[in-house]
């Protein structure tokens, strides 16, 4: 029998890390970002102790440069963000807005986000979950590398709190119509809105996405919450 494949969070490419990312990599992961430890899940982060408090707690996945977390977390200062990415050159960014912008409530796991969930988290300890823009996989034959399958939010279901959502946004047709079927089909999820949610206040617009809707490109959001 064929093995069967384990959920991946990301393919790893090699970006450039620029100096200054790589000077707030090697001087600020220790202050804020938190080291996966192991493929246990018997000892759980202990979240209110990282964070230094209790408050409502926010999973960040694939936040690229970093730019939006940074960005929601400076407005939402009674919030808690875990913010999940592999890639260096991302890493270090949000690291250097953190330190800028003086944000206490973000903490940096570099690690693929599957295993953290599987391993680090304890079950129903979100509030939410962000995924904004990961990467669509456009081509037919690599959309089984795409995050959002049945598995993942099953798994990402069993860290949320009863009420708490799960909000994805692409810019991907194609993707947002896979994305709406998936979280559709997951018994323990309720949709907000029918079909497509409009873009949240606190979802702030990327320069990228806001090049993309001059030009007439759509953005599709769909939150979906915990029954």
């Amino acid at each position: 029998m064929a093995e069967h494949r384990p959920i991946r969070s990301f393919v790893l490419r090699q970006g450039r890390v620029s100096n200054a990312q790589r000077r707030a990599h090697e001087m600020l992961m220790p202050t804020y970002g938190i080291p996966f430890t192991g493929t246990s899940s018997e000892n759980p982060l202990d979240l209110d102790y990282i964070f230094g408090r209790s408050a409502p707690r926010f999973l960040e996945i694939g936040f690229g440069m970093g730019e939006t977390t940074a960005a929601i977390a400076k407005t939402h200062p009674w919030n808690d963000y875990l913010a999940v990415e592999v890639h260096t050159p991302g890493v270090g960014s949000l690291l250097k807005q953190i330190e800028e912008l003086g944000l206490t409530n973000v903490r940096v796991i570099q690690h693929d986000v599957v295993e953290v969930l599987q391993y680090a988290l304890p079950p129903e300890c979100l509030d939410g979950v962000h995924i904004f823009f990961p990467d669509p996989w456009p081509k037919a034959r690599h959309h089984k590398r795409r995050l959002i399958q049945a598995d993942f939010i099953s798994l990402l279901c069993l860290h949320l709190k009863r009420g708490g959502y799960i909000h994805a946004a692409t810019d991907w047709e194609d993707y947002a119509c896979q994305i709406l079927d998936v979280l559709s089909r997951e018994p323990q999820l309720s949709n907000t809105a029918i079909d497509y949610a409009p873009r949240p206040e606190y979802r702030p617009l990327t320069k990228f996405e806001q090049r993309g809707l001059r030009l007439g490109h759509g953005v599709w959001d769909l939150i979906f919450r915990k029954k």
